[in-house]
Formats: structure tokens, sequence, C-alpha cells
């Protein structure tokens, strides 16, 4: 009898507030004899989109229920939806995370925009609403001691120039130069920052990493840095130019 793997991250519906069940080897006829914690209304489309993609194999041809899918504008509303009490991300719990990556994900695999380095798009300052990176959110420091304010990025694809900006209250600056790696990904080389947006210091060549634009389009940015942190970003300005 043919069988079908369950993957934790489809793209189905789903609550994030709600444990996904376990990872199985599951076929229509299984699924009468799973647990009743598995049978609520949370995961009864899980399991019907199963079937129907058992069905599938069987006859060759789809019987899956396309309205049981998100298409991109459903999943920036949960998105953003589901980050907006988290602070920037310094108040998300590890299930917090979790449940934005899993979110995210989706949303890349429905990416339109394929080669964003040469898409006007990516021009612009860009506000920042969500982030894993514990050197931004700084929060082994007391509150009062982190950036409150907002925080921007942009980056001008025809320039290749980027510039951070941190808000209240410390107005810090950096911009940098960007090294294209492929249509997608960028190595960021800073060379120079401000302190209080007054105070310039020049790049003693430190200040490297990469970054890659993994969804896009002209409302929402998602990035992936090469340690793993997860960058969520809105267009506010697509005016904006970095400095040269």
């Amino acid at each position: 009898m043919a069988t079908l793997s369950f993957s934790s991250s489809p793209t189905l519906l789903h609550n994030c507030t709600y444990r996904t069940p376990p990872t199985a080897i599951i076929t229509p006829k299984s699924l009468h004899y799973l647990p009743s914690t598995y049978k609520n209304r949370k995961f009864i489309n899980t399991y019907k989109i199963l079937e129907a993609q058992y069905w599938k194999w069987i006859t060759g041809f789809s019987l899956f229920p396309s309205f049981l899918l998100k298409d991109g504008e459903s999943l920036k509303k949960e998105l953003l939806e589901a980050l907006a009490p988290l602070d920037r991300g310094a108040a998300a719990s590890p299930e917090d995370q979790q449940c934005i990556d899993q979110i995210a994900r989706e949303l890349e695999a429905v990416n339109k925009v394929k080669q964003p380095l040469k898409s006007s798009l990516l021009n612009g300052k860009w506000e920042l609403l969500y982030t894993t990176s514990k050197s931004i959110l700084q929060t082994e420091r007391p509150k009062f001691l982190r950036p409150n304010g907002k925080i921007y990025q942009a980056i001008n694809v025809d320039t290749l120039r980027a510039q951070n900006l941190e808000t209240w209250p410390f107005f810090n600056q950096a911009t940098a130069n960007l090294v294209p790696l492929n249509a997608s990904r960028v190595a960021v080389k800073f060379d120079a920052f401000k302190i209080a947006a007054l105070i310039p210091i020049k790049s003693r060549g430190s200040g490297r990493g990469q970054l890659e634009i993994t969804y896009l389009d002209e409302e929402l940015r998602i990035s992936r840095g090469n340690q793993g942190n997860l960058f969520i970003l809105k267009m506010v300005d697509p005016t904006y130019r970095v400095p040269l």
C-alpha cells in the first residue's frame, strides 16, 4: 500500500499557536486510527489534504483542494499578525521564532521575484519588523540601553550600496558595499560608521557578512544572513538613496 510522508512545514492552513502533528507515515486508512488529540479541528484540513495527495498518487490527477492553500497575501497578513506583539523579535520565545520561521518559509516558497538583485523593488528604505539577530536586538542589555526606535535598512541595486540606520536613542549608522554572489545573495562589506549620526568612523575591514533576499514584493522583504539570522522588513520609502 502506498504511504505518504508528512512534512512539518507544508504550505497548508496552520495555526502556529498549536503544535504540528509529529512526523509520521500516514495513509488515508490509518487516519481513522490516529489519537483523538490529532483529530481536532485545527488539524482536520491537513489530513484531508494528505488524503487528496494519496488519491492523486493513485489516480494520476490532482484532487488537491486549492481553497485550503494560502496565497502570498494571506501569508503576509498572517506573518504580520504573528510578529506584531514580538517587539521586533526581542520578546519572541523559541516557539514564537519557530512559528515566524515557518510562515516565512511558506512565503518564500511562493516568491515571484526570482532575481531580486535585478529588481527595482529592492530599491529604497526598509523598516525592520523582526529579526533573530542578537547583535541587533541586544536583549542581554537593559531595555533602555537597546535601540528602542525604528531601525531601517536601505539598499540601492544600481550602485550596490546599503545603509543601516538606527533611530532613538543612539542614531547609529553604517554604510556598506554589496558584492553580488548570485541573483539573490550578496557579500556585505561595511566601509563607514557614524555614532549618533555625527561622529564618523572608518571601517577597518572587519565588518563583513552575507545576505540573501529570499522574498521580495512592493511591500515586504525577507532576508537571511550567513549566520542563520532571519530579517523581515517593510518598505517605507522607495525613493531613498544611500550615500555613495
